[in-house]
């Protein structure tokens, strides 16, 4: 086992803090920890990728505070932005031989890049680059501009101007969008990632399910709003991040119709929780560079009750369904577009009325790879649509079903999402998913 890999082990046991249930990292096991798992992907996930994708050299050019989304995931754990112009080069030789990976910099970036610009033979960092690039005299030269995916379109206007510029007639019919290669980088996670991951998911689950008990509940008193705010103040204590502002929401027993519209724009504003009431969160965390996104349900159980009523506990396992539909339909090579069609085939089949807007996640909450639905397209998603499916990534299984309740006399969504893992050997949940609605309270096992 690399010696670097030990340090962190050691790390992550004698330098982290308990906060839950779950262990949190201090910063510097952190950053020993992502620097670790970086190392990684560029010695051995990075060359693969780029003999996949067909390109010897990948440029990727940032100025401080406005990188390029791949960039952010190259960078050390202490460079907190790239510095003044940031220039990248992973050059691949051939012949199984490692990358050569350079920065155009004055200095290298962190341990892993080695600084390639000598100010006194190249004053002008542009003529620095050209210079490698000749040197290397490659086939295709990737650079990140992209049509549809946004992660892998960080490529400025003004930087790809004045690159191109610089850059000598002969080789600009070499230059070719890297967006397949950045995509690929990013949706791509390795065993080493997939060992941080399930403890990064289950903090996440425990931080819902403390926000959706009597710690933080008191019908009659606490609102919607609470519970949003006590997550945001509980994730800010534990020193972690959210990728969103988090949502609550509740269905009950009144005239008030619960659409998409409702839940992704027109939200009501803060609600006082009820006992009968249905809540729903739509919750995520960023730790370890790695976001989680979930969405669950709770009861609140009235006077007399000592569990969920059967009907919502129906209504909830058409959910479940769903979700079983979708991921059994996960196979390397399909697109998120062919996905989507068989399962709401298959669902229509099956009286199960559900809407599927799953979508890959990582490095970034919405992150790169295969669009599967979105909740205003049910049919095709033009672009990221058509991406297909590769081993190695991560997905969030978001979705809802529309189920009618004769008991509340109207349609209600069971909005769910779930983490999970797609690889050779098939999707899994990351850290399983809710099959059972929580109860506000919970049930006391030593009282009847």
């Amino acid at each position: 086992m690399p010696k670097r890999y030990l340090l962190s082990l050691f790390l992550v046991f004698t330098l982290c803090s308990v906060h839950s249930q779950t262990v949190i990292l201090n910063e510097r096991a952190r950053a020993a920890t992502i620097d670790d798992v970086l190392e990684d992907r560029l010695e051995n996930l990075l060359p693969r990728l780029m003999r996949r994708e067909g390109i010897d050299l990948w440029v990727l050019i940032s100025r401080e505070y406005n990188e390029d989304p791949v960039m952010r995931t190259m960078l050390p754990s202490t460079w907190l932005s790239a510095r003044r112009r940031t220039i990248m080069v992973f050059y691949d030789p051939g012949a199984n031989k490692p990358l050569e990976k350079l920065a155009i910099a004055r200095y290298d970036v962190g341990t892993l890049l080695k600084g390639e610009w000598d100010l006194s033979a190249n004053p002008d960092q542009w003529d620095a680059l050209v210079k490698v690039i000749q040197q290397k005299n490659p086939k295709k030269i990737g650079l990140n501009f992209s049509q549809y995916f946004g992660h892998a379109d960080g490529l400025t206007y003004t930087e790809q101007g004045e690159f191109m510029k610089k850059l000598p007639k002969a080789f600009h019919d070499r230059i070719q969008s890297a967006d397949r290669l950045a995509i690929s980088w990013l949706e791509t996670r390795t065993e080493k990632e997939m060992v941080l991951y399930p403890m990064i998911c289950r903090l996440s689950h425990e931080l819902i399910a403390e926000a959706f008990s009597e710690k933080v509940i008191q019908p009659g008193v606490t609102t919607t709003d609470d519970v949003v705010w006590y997550l945001r103040q509980r994730v800010t204590d534990l020193g972690l991040d959210t990728w969103f502002h988090p949502t609550v929401d509740i269905q009950r027993a009144d005239d008030q119709r619960f659409d998409h519209l409702r839940t992704f724009s027109k939200r009501p504003g803060t609600q006082v929780i009820l006992p009968g009431d249905l809540l729903h969160v739509d919750f995520g965390i960023t730790y370890l560079r790695l976001n989680t996104d979930q969405q669950q349900h709770a009861y609140v159980l009235k006077p007399g009750e000592t569990e969920v009523p059967e009907f919502l506990k129906k209504a909830f396992r058409q959910g479940n369904r769903l979700q079983d539909i979708l991921t059994q339909r996960f196979k390397a090579g399909k697109t998120g577009n062919g996905m989507l069609e068989e399962a709401l085939k298959q669902a229509e089949s099956e009286g199960i009325m559900g809407s599927i807007y799953s979508h890959p996640i990582g490095f970034h909450g919405h992150a790169a790879g295969p669009a599967i639905g979105m909740w205003d397209n049910q049919k095709n998603v033009k672009g990221t649509g058509d991406y297909p499916l590769f081993e190695q990534t991560g997905y969030s299984i978001e979705l809802n079903v529309a189920v009618r309740l004769e008991e509340w006399n109207k349609t209600v969504r069971i909005m769910l999402e779930e983490d999970g893992y797609y690889d050779a050997g098939g999707f899994r949940y990351i850290d399983g998913r809710q099959t059972e609605i929580f109860t506000i309270p919970r049930r006391a096992p030593h009282l009847k």
